[in-house]
């Protein structure tokens, strides 16, 4: 685990391996931001491309996109479940060997917002790559809904990814 979930504190980041063989990334916060700025940020395409990916195509249950992510990755998506203010689920790279699920669940918490995010699927090999991925990622959300610039991606990945693997090596 890395960091604990709480307003003002450190991103909560945990990997393993589900039973089908692939791995999983979870990362939990509690943001100081209402519930509505939260959802707005994770479901609108304006506020997304702020903090985690420039989204095209349609952001209905069904509909299907196309993502541009700042980590680099680009590709397909679908809407699986999104339920207003409280979570949203896509599919990445729907119907192919490499699709993974990502799922975020917001709770209110007074004024403030408990996110989790997680995504399924992942190959074992890749979980150190992917959390520490994802853990720059709400950390750009943070600044963001904080009205600040999120940080040189690549720069905080690289500072993040030794603890993720020093966590993905029991699970190879």
């Amino acid at each position: 685990m890395h960091g604990e979930a709480g307003p003002g504190k450190q991103v909560l980041g945990t990997i393993r391996k589900l039973g089908d063989g692939t791995g999983a990334t979870r990362m939990e916060v509690i943001l100081d931001a209402g519930i509505v700025d939260v959802w707005t940020a994770v479901t609108s395409p304006e506020q997304l491309a702020h903090w985690v990916a420039h989204i095209d195509g349609d952001l209905y249950p069904g509909g299907r996109f196309l993502s541009r992510f700042t980590s680099g990755y680009e590709g397909p998506g679908r809407v699986e479940c999104c339920e207003a203010l409280q979570r949203l689920v896509v599919i990445m790279d729907p119907e192919t060997t490499e699709q993974t699920v990502i799922e975020a669940l917001l709770t209110a918490e007074g004024n403030c917002t408990r996110l989790v995010v997680e995504e399924r699927g992942i190959p074992v090999g890749e979980l150190a790559a992917h959390g520490a991925g994802w853990q720059v990622h709400i950390e750009d959300l943070i600044a963001h809904l904080g009205g600040q610039q999120p940080g040189t991606w690549e720069l905080r990945w690289r500072e993040l990814r030794p603890e993720y693997e020093e966590m993905a090596a029991p699970l190879q």
